[in-house]
């Protein structure tokens, strides 16, 4: 149809502005590792978007998101909710890898939200959830929710209502799955978390 060709492209767009993305402080530690930029994937007509930090070596190396250890805990964890990667979109704020996977800077948080806040506009999700704290922060502040921020410890498994431009949303803190990686514990919790995650997709239909 129409409207999907019209986010085909301009989500492809936003893949070729990222691409040629100069100015961007980790341009050139990408070209010198021939990483990939990681844009997104997943349906474009999703009504679940997840929003993590930065993409990590294997992510750069081939250009999806989540793919490593933390995706497969995803995965996991969308299957505990019945649901299945491909029916959600996954992006980060940052689109290309910082060095040693290091903490995102302010400049990049800069430089790479614009491209995020593209992509919220044109998938138009229903449910917003936030993948551990740099995602969390940059989403509430997003959607003027700062003064709700908490340490991500108080804040995980909680949902908020907000405004996007296209209607009534829902934002869900999550931890971020890499936290799981080595600690079923936080698995548990993930867990249970996402339950609330589904309960919002059905509140939205």
């Amino acid at each position: 149809t129409m409207v999907e060709d019209a986010r085909n492209e301009a989500l492809k767009r936003i893949k070729d502005e990222v691409l040629t993305l100069e100015e961007s402080p980790l341009y050139e530690y990408r070209t010198k590792n021939h990483y990939f930029p990681v844009i997104g994937e997943g349906d474009h007509y999703a009504k679940l978007m997840f929003v993590g930090e930065a993409p990590g070596r294997t992510e750069a190396q081939t250009g999806r998101p989540f793919v490593g250890a933390a995706g497969r805990i995803l995965e996991e964890l969308l299957e505990s909710v019945g649901m299945n990667r491909s029916e959600v979109y996954i992006a980060n704020i940052l689109k290309d890898r910082p060095p040693e996977n290091r903490d995102p800077l302010p400049e990049e948080i800069n430089v790479y939200g614009p491209f995020l806040d593209r992509q919220i506009e044109i998938i138009q999700p229903s449910v917003i959830a936030t993948l551990g704290r740099y995602s969390l922060g940059y989403i509430m502040r997003k959607f003027e929710l700062e003064l709700y921020l908490q340490p991500i410890s108080y804040m995980h498994g909680k949902s908020f209502a907000a405004k996007a431009s296209y209607g009534d949303i829902s934002i869900v803190c999550l931890y971020h799955p890499a936290v799981a990686v080595y600690n079923n514990k936080m698995k548990d919790t993930l867990k249970k978390d996402f339950q609330i995650v589904k309960t919002l997709i059905s509140h939205h239909e």
